[in-house]
Parts: structure tokens; C-alpha cells; sequence
């Protein structure tokens, strides 16, 4: 005698809650093995060996009854350690499939045999647990039948361990029968399915009081108010009056599934005018089924060839329906689709809205969002399987591309993410709404249900397990109470639905104790406080369930395609954001069961993630460097340069009116034309621009940080990185440097476009929280470097000093008597142009090297760039002391005869003459220069350069007492007042650094300092620096009076200065004689200047004595007197006093009065 059954014993409720959770890691695992085996690059290399084809033909016929002695085999066994290796996740995944099937047959068969009654809207989890599972073991059936070389891969294992093991898998046997059972899976299924059509009939039935109210079409959504908070304004604090609360946001996609799958394994039972209509609809939404992830069916095709296998059973009239339903889904199922994407998107939009100013509505009203959180995804996912397959030509379909092509479905996914954060947000909100229902009403309706339950005479009395339960669930959910919110306790729930899932199986079996449908009213409000749990500590889960979007993971190509088309259409900019979001969701998909694929879905994630925010910080980027253009040209346009144009037309207006027709021509916009306008309607380029920016600068603002997988993405971050990379680029792409013609931006007008970008950034943060000063800080200082800290390139500075040093003072050296340098002002002039330049280049230098110049240029680069660019400045002068020192070096003798024999004539005019003989030049012959010519030159272009350097001192200067005075007033306090001890060195540094002149330039020094510390030269074996200075003083002091029979020595009055810059010698003595006495000398610059001073002032005095007939030869004697007189105001260290005693002041006077005139008559 057998048994009866005992429904408590049987853990129906355990078994599907874990055969469900096995089942989607079986399914997760199938899916991989397929990819993988389909994929070349991952598969197991052997499997691609062409030697071995034989050997897998060989085991496909013959399968699954190998002969393992087989010669053909032989060839394994010396690969048996490689194959056992690599096909054992293959093949164990096979075996844990068959596990799962046993597990499954065995589960579904004890529900059979204890007739239990499912229905969807009563005992809800038993329901959607057991139609899950059905689901999810013919997915796993369908797609182990698609796996390629599974028969290979199988036997290959097999063979391969027996080889290893001398004994055969105990498992193939089995393992081969099931392969080959399920090579036509449905027919299979089918067989098996014939006696769980009692229980699985009837739960598919329950279906038909929800699916067609879920499965409407959008004129049907609005006309009811789906969805709306606003349709009935009365109600609009009411909790929604519905006894199937779960059902409400049940997935679309899973009941059609449910429905497909289970009239195609019991299709005897379509007559059935109820099952047919759920057929009907659900092959008429769509003709692509999920199997898993982006794995699917041509669900219509693949029912037909199904249909087409069954033999005797008259199915053509089925397969004429189903090919009546597939030509009615091609036809109508994307429009209706696209239309309620369309719908969806308002909706979502007004609940976003009503739920962020009335964020209490959350309460009574948060079933709406997970109503519109599934309906939107199920929308979701039908267009990316729909667009990722379409239809076989075959079907003489032409389908609307614009129904698959959805360019406003980032707002869709962006509503769907706001909802889900505004949940997230005032999740204690929903608490506290949720645990006062429990307590308050769910509890209080639930005790009175058990003791109507108890007074029910044809109960005579509760059984005990139930019983227990019912009183459980009473008690946890009477305790519950607001304080435990406000004290931030984490709720567990578990437990009771749990329970209520096993009451479910308990009293959904023939003959319970407990009939659950003669109690529905107990069963619905089970379901209610089922739901309202999850809203206390299931939240985050329950979103994951209805928004989860982790699908995308694996439709990478269209997540491309969708976010580049957003991209592209400027009003969904806004909503961009969303697709970094999404990339969070991925993790999702993964599953325990199949833990090698989560480093790779969450690398993908996070490459995604990034390049997202790349590309949006890219577009921000362009938009505002566009806005930068524009505000660039409109300060472009009020520059001081434009307005000659004005002032020339407001002259001509006092012309004739007969001449002002004659001339008549079209007038120029004047600046600010552009912001004048008659309406608003008018949309201007710039308009445009702010727009896009407003709208981006949204996305960057949206969310604060986006966790993906372990990652955590800030947007803003993101976007500043990108600006300060781009807005260092544009600094120095506004210098429109080019070394190959010398071109390059006045330092004042990039000055003014830099304010003009700046002002531009600053504009960011009324759109975006970033702190601009912050960029500022990081961009700026880095250009006052040689190279940048972002690529290594150059910098504003590196390429200004390279244009001054190379470009401006090569020319005013090289080309004597073009440029010249004017103290009175205070810039270098040019006064011809070089006709005889390659590149026949009018350079104004006034116009790059005068004061006003160089305080743009101080202002830009900083302290820090003068610095550098003083550096790089002195080491020319270095190198050309260096080469000084070897002309003294070769004239040695003669100077040191000269510096002792400066009183005596004769004996210098002879000496003078064999230092003044011209030396031959190697590959030159014909213009030979004598040592004292390139002396003089040299000496020159050290003081032209040192004047340069001082010009640009004197604009640091002025710039940094305008903007630091008060730090300025210290430093000069400190260089007046510190004495002359060895901190004076330190001192002068910094008053260098900020501008303030020091006798002797420290910067100076350190160059010639560093010089001497080199290794010496093989010239200098044996010579003492000290000598060699005092010499190349004396040769400098006896060389000047042969400036006067050049022609270009003459001194301009109006510049102040000589043509060939010999004026600029009074700065380059003084500082040289400071900085090499102070290194080599024991500190007696005044000494060795007074000997300068003497033997110019006794050379030039013979100047006076020459001859009438070389007095014409001589002509510049005056301005060289002058030169004289400008060395000793130059000098620290000589005064007046000095002068007159060995020079007349007479001769300076007369010079001066001549030298004047001469420029009177010339002007």
C-alpha cells in the first residue's frame, strides 16, 4: 500500500525557489559555451585544427557509441592532458544540465502528482516560480540543441579522459542519450509535457485576466489614464485599487514567453477560446522571442517547423494560423511598438515630474513606478531584439525603418533612470509610508481574515503548519513601527515571504486542509503585504526587477549607435547621461553560477562607461571652443587697429555731398550690431551654441558619481580633465606660431583672447558645478613653463622666448641699421625695411617689442616665464663671451701692451694697427673683419640683448606692482634694505624675479658662473679669468672710437639711440664688467671701470686731433662722444665727477648740440 503524498514534505516552494536560481546559471553557462564555440579566437585551439577533421567526423557519425580502440583515434592520445584540460567546463556544464533536467522531470512530476492549482492573481509565487521554470528548462533545452560541435566537444572529453584514466566518464553514456534526445528538443518536450498539462493548462489560463490588460495599444493606454496621476485628481492620495498588486508590474516579455512556450509543448489544448486568444496575441506582438540575453528565436518559423514534424496529428491548419499571425506581427507589431514608446516617454515625463515636487506621493503611488519602469523596459527589449534580427526576406515584408530607429529613446531611458533615483532618494519616504500600512492596516486585515477564517464551518479547524504561519505572519508584521525607520534599522522580510510562498504550495494542493481559493480574499491581501514588504527592505531589488536595462550589454553595436545618434540630435543631448548610467547595470546580467564572465562584462562596462564620457566631454568641449571663436572674434573686432576704419569715415563727413555719392560704398558692421534684434524667433549661431551647451552641460551636472562594477565615474571630472586639456591646446593654437615663416600673434591681442575665453569659462558655472578657478589654476602655470605637464609640448613661453630670442633680436643683430632699439620709447623701432630678406618680411618690432607688448607678454607667461626666458636670453650672452674671451685670447700680447701704454700715442696708434689688421675669414675671402670689428659686434649684440631683457624686466615690473602691490612693496622694502652680506645674493634673486633692476643681473652671473664651472676649453689652458676680463675691457675701451667712421653709428635724436644700436654697448660694459669681476675678481668693478673709462675717453680724445682731411672719415665722432657720456649714466659704479676729469664736458655738450641739430634738419 503506497503512501499518500504529503504537500509539506514535498519543499515544493524550496525546490522552485532554487531550480529557478540553478536554471538561469545553467542557462547563463549554455549561452557562453555556445559563444565561445562559435568564436574562433576563443574556442580551444584544437578544435580549429585542420589535421584533425577526420577524427571529428569520425566522432560526430559516430556518436555517442565510440570505439575508443579505434586507429582513427590514436592522434588524441598524444593531445589527451590538452583536451581533458580545456573541454572539461564544456563538458561538466553538460553534465549539470542533465543534473538540472532530472531535478526538473522530478519536481515537475511530484507537482503533477499533487494536482496542484496554479493561478497567477491568487498564489502568485507558486505560479510564476513554476512557469519560470518551465520557461527556463526549454530555453536551456532549445539552446543545448544549438550548441555547435556539441557532440565533438562530448566524445572528444570522453575519449580523451579514457585515454587519461583508462576507464570511461561515468556520466557519457547518459550524457550522449540526452544530446541525442534533444537534437529536436521541442518534439521532445512536447512528449514530456503531455502529463504536466493538468497544472500547466490552468496557470497559463490565469494569464488571461492580466495579459490582455498589459498588452494594450497606446490610444488604449491614454484613453484609460495608464499610468497618469493626474486622470482621476480626486484619488490622487489613494492607494490604486487593485487585488493582483504584482501582477500589475509583471514582465510582458516573461508572459508571453510563459504562453508561447507552453501552448507550443500542449498545443492540444489551443481550441480552447481563452488559450488561443493569449496564442493569438502574443505571436502577434512580435516576431522575435528571448531565449537568453541577445540568443533568440524566429519564434513563428521555428513553431512551424515544429508543427511541420508532428505526423498524423492534422496540424496544417495550426501552421496556416501561425503563418496568418507571423504576416499580421511583421505588419503591425512595430508600429504598435513605436507608438507606445512615444506614449511612454510623456508618461514617464509626468511622473518624473508630479514625483520630484511631490516626492510623498511615492507612498501611496509607487506602485505607478514600477508599472512604468517594466512596461518601458519590456519596450526596451523588444526593439533591441527586433532591430538586432530582422525578418527573413522571404516574407515579401517591407518594414519602416523609422519604427526601429527611435531617435528620442534616450529621453525613454533617462525617465526610467530619474524615476528609479528619485526612489532611491526618498527611499525613506516610501518606508515609513509602507511600515505605518503594515502596521495600521495589512496587520489589522489580516488578523480579522484568520479569525473569519477559524469561525468558517466548514473549516473545523486550521491545520497546524498553516496556522503557524498565518499567525507568523501576523506577528512580524504587527511589530513593525515608524521608529525603526527613524532610527535607520535594516528591515528583513525574507522570512515572511517565504513563508507565504510555502503556504501557497501548502494550500494549492487536492485535498489541503487549507483550499486556498475557497479563501481568495486571504490570498490576495498575502500578495498585498507581500508587495508592501519589498517596498520596505527589497527597494533596490525591486527596481533591479523592473528597470533592469543590463541587455545592452550585450547589444554593444546599437548602444553605439543610439548614444552616437543622440549625440547628434541637439534636444536629446540632455539625456546622454544616461548611457554611462546604464553601463552600471551590467553586473547585473552576470550570475554566480558562471563567475568567469564577470571580469570581462565588467571591463566592458567600464570601457564603455569611460568612452561615454569621453565623447560627451569631447562634444562640451567643441561647443564651447565654437563659443570661444565667436566671443574671440567679436573682442577681435574691438581691438584699437579697427578703428581707423571709423575714425576715417567720420572725417570724410564733412566732405561734399556730391563726393559722398561718388564714393558711396557699404558700410562696416560696427561691434556689437550682432546683439541688436527685432525678435526673438530669429536664431542666431550663437544662440544655437548655448543652447547645445545648456543642454549638455545638464548631462555633466545630472548625477555626482556613477558606480560601475567597482569603479566610481564622476562626469564633472571628466569634463574638466578634457577642458583643461583642450583649453591648454587652444592657448597656444591662438599664438598661430609658425616657425616656418615667422609668423606669430602680437602678445597684447592674445592677451585679449585669453580674457575673452576666460570670461567664456567663467560663464561655466551658472550650467555646471565646477570650480573654473580650478582650471584656471592648473592651465595657466603650466604655460609659463617650457613645456606642459599634459603631452609634453610647447608652451606659450618656450614658443614666445624662441620667437623673440631667434626670430625679433636675430634680425635687429643681423640686419645693422633696420631695428634699433629707442630708450625714450621704450621699444625696439624698425626703421627700414630688409630688402634683401629670402622671406621679404616687413617685421614692425615696435609692434611686438615695446612696452605695452611686453606687459602683455609678463602678463601671460608670469614671473616664472620672464625667468625663463631670461635664462635662455643670458646664455646667448654667455656664448658670446665665450667667444670674446677667444679674441682677447689671440690679441693677448698687444692688449696687455696697450693697457700700460694708454698715455702714450705713438705707441697706441701702433699698437692700434695691429689690432685693427683683418683677419682672414676660412671659405670667405672677400669680406675680411678685423678682431676690433667683431669685438664691437659682439659687445653689441650683448647689449642689445640686455637691453631687451631690461625692457621686459620694466614690464614684469609694471605688471606685478598693478597685481600684487602689497607683496611687491616687501620685496623692494627687502632689496633696499638688506645690507651688502652674503644674503644680498638671495635678495637680488628675488627682485630679479620680480622685475626690480640690480646693479649686476643675477641671472647674468649664474650664466657666466656656470660657464666657468664647465670644463675648461682647450683656448683658456693656461689663462686667468681675472686677466682675461681686465683685457677684454681694455679691448672693448680701445675699439670704440672706430664706431665713429661708420656710417650706421650715427645717433637719432628722436630714438635716442644710434642706428647700429652702439648705444646699447653702455648697458652691455657695465653689465659685463659687473657680472666678471664679481665672479673672478676679488670685487673691483669700480677700479676696472675707471681703467675702461680712461683708456676710451684718451682713445676718443685722439678722435679730436685727426686731421682735416680725416675729419669727413670721421663724421660720427659726435655720436660716439655720446656713447661715452651714456656709459657712465648707465654704470653704478662711474660718476660724472670721474668723466669730466678725463673727459671735457665742452666736447659731450658740443656733441649733443650737434647730433641734434643734424636730426632737426634731417626731420
Amino acid at each position: 500500500m503506497s503512501r499518500a503524498m504529503v504537500p509539506s514534505q514535498q519543499k515544493l516552494a524550496e525546490k522552485l525557489t532554487i531550480l529557478n536560481d540553478r536554471g538561469r546559471g545553467m542557462l547563463t553557462r549554455i549561452y557562453n559555451i555556445k559563444k565561445m564555440l562559435t568564436n574562433t579566437d576563443s574556442k580551444p585551439a584544437f578544435l580549429s585544427d585542420k589535421n584533425l577533421d577526420s577524427v571529428f567526423k569520425y566522432l560526430h557519425k559516430k556518436f555517442p557509441n565510440i570505439d575508443n580502440h579505434a586507429g582513427a583515434l590514436q592522434v588524441i592520445n598524444n593531445i589527451k592532458q590538452d583536451v581533458v584540460k580545456s573541454l572539461s567546463l564544456y563538458y561538466f556544464t553538460f553534465v549539470d544540465i542533465m543534473d538540472f533536467k532530472d531535478h526538473v522531470v522530478d519536481l515537475l512530476t511530484t507537482i503533477d502528482a499533487c494536482q496542484v492549482h496554479m493561478d497567477v492573481t491568487l498564489n502568485y509565487d507558486l505560479t510564476v516560480n513554476y512557469l519560470n521554470l518551465i520557461s527556463t528548462y526549454v530555453s536551456i533545452m532549445i539552446l543545448l540543441s544549438r550548441v555547435e560541435d556539441r557532440r565533438v566537444v562530448l566524445s572528444l572529453y570522453s575519449v580523451a579522459y579514457e585515454y587519461l584514466h583508462a576507464s570511461c566518464d561515468p556520466s557519457f553514456p547518459r550524457l550522449g542519450q540526452l544530446v541525442i534526445d534533444y537534437d529536436s528538443p521541442l518534439r521532445k518536450l512536447s512528449e514530456e509535457f503531455v502529463p504536466h498539462s493538468r497544472v500547466v493548462v490552468p496557470a497559463i489560463m490565469s494569464l488571461h485576466k492580466i495579459y490582455p490588460k498589459r498588452n494594450l495599444p497606446a490610444d488604449q493606454m491614454r484613453a484609460t489614464g495608464m499610468l497618469s496621476l493626474l486622470a482621476e485628481p480626486l484619488k490622487i492620495m489613494n492607494v490604486p485599487n487593485t487585488d493582483m498588486v504584482q501582477c500589475e508590474y509583471l514582465s510582458l516579455d516573461s508572459m508571453e514567453r510563459w504562453i508561447i512556450f507552453s501552448m507550443m509543448l500542449c498545443h492540444q489544448y489551443l481550441q480552447e477560446a481563452q488559450l488561443w486568444d493569449l496564442w493569438k496575441t502574443a505571436l502577434q506582438s512580435g516576431y522575435i522571442i528571448q531565449l537568453c540575453r541577445d540568443e533568440v528565436l524566429h519564434i513563428h518559423s521555428y513553431i512551424n517547423t515544429f508543427f511541420e514534424s508532428l505526423k498524423g496529428h492534422n496540424m496544417s491548419k495550426r501552421i496556416t494560423e501561425v503563418k496568418d499571425l507571423q504576416h499580421q506581427a511583421l505588419l503591425s507589431a512595430p508600429g504598435i511598438h513605436r507608438e507606445r514608446r512615444k506614449f511612454l516617454r510623456s508618461a514617464l515625463k509626468e511622473l518624473a515630474l508630479i514625483y520630484t515636487d511631490q516626492p510623498g506621493l511615492l507612498g501611496p503611488k509607487g506602485l505607478y513606478i514600477f508599472q512604468a519602469l517594466a512596461v518601458a523596459r519590456d519596450e526596451i527589449h523588444w526593439l533591441l531584439r527586433h532591430f538586432d534580427n530582422p525578418p527573413s526576406k522571404r516574407h515579401n515584408v517591407k518594414l519602416s525603418q523609422e519604427d526601429f530607429v527611435d531617435r528620442q529613446l534616450p529621453e525613454l531611458l533617462f525617465n526610467m533612470e530619474e524615476l528609479k533615483s528619485l526612489v532611491r532618494k526618498y527611499n525613506q519616504v516610501v518606508q515609513r509610508y509602507y511600515v505605518q500600512y503594515l502596521a495600521g492596516y495589512d496587520s489589522v486585515l489580516l488578523n480579522q481574515l484568520i479569525q473569519d477564517l477559524n469561525k468558517e464551518p466548514n473549516l473545523a479547524h486550521c491545520p497546524e503548519d498553516e496556522s503557524v504561519i498565518l499567525s507568523s505572519l501576523y506577528n512580524s508584521i504587527a511589530a513593525v513601527s515608524v521608529k525603526q525607520v527613524e532610527a535607520n534599522d535594516m528591515f528583513d522580510f525574507r522570512g515572511i515571504r517565504l513563508d507565504w510562498f510555502r503556504l501557497q504550495a501548502y494550500t494549492s494542493v487536492s485535498r489541503a486542509g487549507l483550499v486556498l481559493r475557497d479563501h481568495s480574499d486571504l490570498g490576495k491581501h498575502l500578495n498585498m503585504i507581500v508587495f508592501h514588504t519589498k517596498m520596505v527592505d527589497y527597494l533596490d531589488e525591486l527596481l533591479n526587477e523592473a528597470g533592469d536595462l543590463s541587455i545592452y550589454c550585450f547589444y554593444t553595436q546599437i548602444f553605439e549607435h543610439q548614444f552616437k545618434q543622440c549625440m547628434e540630435f541637439p534636444a536629446q543631448h540632455r539625456y546622454s547621461i544616461v548611457f554611462p548610467i546604464i553601463c552600471g547595470h551590467f553586473m547585473n546580467a552576470t550570475h554566480e553560477l558562471c563567475p568567469e564572465e564577470r571580469h570581462s562584462i565588467g571591463t566592458t562596462s567600464v570601457q564603455y562607461a569611460h568612452w561615454f564620457l569621453k565623447e560627451m566631454s569631447d562634444e562640451v568641449n567643441q561647443v564651447i571652443t565654437a563659443i570661444c571663436e565667436e566671443q574671440c572674434m567679436l573682442n577681435y573686432k574691438l581691438l584699437p587697429k579697427h578703428s581707423a576704419a571709423s575714425i576715417l569715415q567720420s572725417s570724410n563727413k564733412h566732405k561734399k555731398k556730391q563726393d559722398k555719392k561718388k564714393h558711396v560704398g557699404p558700410e562696416e558692421e560696427k561691434p556689437g550690431v550682432e546683439s541688436a534684434r527685432k525678435n526673438r524667433e530669429n536664431f542666431t549661431r550663437m544662440d544655437k551654441l548655448h543652447m547645445a551647451l545648456t543642454e549638455l552641460c545638464y548631462a555633466v551636472n545630472y548625477c555626482n558619481v556613477i558606480q560601475v562594477w567597482e569603479h566610481g565615474f564622476v562626469p564633472r571630472e571628466f569634463f574638466i580633465q578634457h577642458l583643461e586639456t583642450r583649453f591648454n591646446k587652444a592657448l597656444v593654437g591662438m599664438m598661430m606660431y609658425n616657425p616656418d615663416t615667422s609668423e606669430i600673434a602680437k602678445p597684447s591681442e592674445l592677451l585679449s583672447s585669453v580674457k575673452a575665453i576666460m570670461s567664456v569659462l567663467q560663464g561655466l558655472e551658472n550650467y555646471v558645478q565646477i570650480d573654473i578657478a580650478r582650471v584656471f589654476n592648473s592651465v595657466l602655470p603650466q604655460q609659463t613653463q617650457a613645456t606642459d605637464s599634459f603631452n609634453g609640448e610647447k608652451t606659450i613661453t618656450a614658443n614666445y622666448t624662441n620667437w623673440y630670442l631667434e626670430v625679433l633680436l636675430r634680425r635687429v643683430t643681423v640686419n645693422i641699421g633696420q631695428i634699433v632699439y629707442s630708450p625714450n620709447r621704450k621699444a625696439f623701432v624698425t626703421v627700414a625695411a630688409d630688402n634683401n630678406s629670402k622671406e621679404n618680411l616687413y617685421l614692425a618690432a615696435e609692434e611686438y617689442a615695446d612696452l605695452t607688448e611686453l606687459r602683455a607678454l609678463a602678463e601671460l607667461i608670469g614671473p616664472y616665464g620672464m625667468r625663463y626666458l631670461g635664462e635662455r636670453l643670458m646664455g646667448h650672452v654667455a656664448s658670446q663671451v665665450d667667444e670674446l674671451k677667444k679674441l682677447v685670447i689671440q690679441n693677448k700680447e698687444v692688449l696687455f701692451n696697450m693697457r700700460t701704454s694708454f698715455d702714450k700715442p705713438d705707441a697706441m696708434r701702433e699698437l692700434f694697427r695691429r689690432l685693427g689688421r683683418p683677419v682672414k675669414q676660412p671659405g670667405n675671402t672677400k669680406n675680411q673683419v678685423s678682431d676690433v670689428d667683431s669685438v664691437l659686434m659682439r659687445m653689441t649684440i650683448i647689449g642689445i640683448l640686455l637691453s631687451y631683457r631690461s625692457l621686459a624686466q620694466e614690464a614684469l615690473l609694471d605688471v606685478l606692482e598693478d597685481r600684487i602691490p602689497f607683496l611687491m612693496a616687501s620685496v623692494q622694502d627687502l632689496k633696499h634694505f638688506v645690507p651688502n652680506m652674503k644674503d644680498t645674493k638671495v635678495v637680488n634673486e628675488m627682485a630679479s624675479a620680480a622685475g626690480l633692476s640690480c646693479d649686476i643681473d643675477p641671472l647674468l652671473i649664474s650664466a657666466l658662473r656656470s660657464q666657468k664651472n664647465e670644463p675648461r676649453k682647450e683656448y683658456m689652458t693656461n689663462e686667468s679669468d681675472y686677466e682675461l676680463a681686465c683685457l677684454l675691457m681694455v679691448f672693448v675701451a680701445v675699439s670704440i672710437p672706430t664706431l665713429a667712421k661708420k656710417d650706421v653709428s650715427v645717433f637719432k635724436a628722436s630714438l635716442e639711440g644710434n642706428l647700429n644700436n652702439c648705444h646699447c654697448l653702455a648697458k652691455a660694459v657695465n653689465q659685463i664688467a659687473g657680472a666678471l669681476f664679481t665672479i673672478h675678481g676679488p670685487g673691483d668693478v669700480s677700479d676696472r671701470l675707471q681703467e675702461f673709462l680712461a683708456l676710451a675717453s684718451s682713445s676718443l680724445l685722439r678722435l679730436g686731433q685727426s686731421q682735416e682731411h680725416d675729419k669727413e672719415f670721421v663724421k660720427n665722432r659726435e655720436s660716439v662722444y655720446i656713447l661715452l657720456d651714456l656709459i657712465v649714466q648707465e654704470s653704478p659704479y662711474l660718476t660724472m665727477d670721474l668723466l669730466e676729469s678725463c673727459f671735457p664736458y665742452a666736447l659731450l655738450r658740443n656733441a649733443y648740440h650737434t647730433v641734434y641739430k643734424a636730426s632737426a634738419v634731417d626731420n
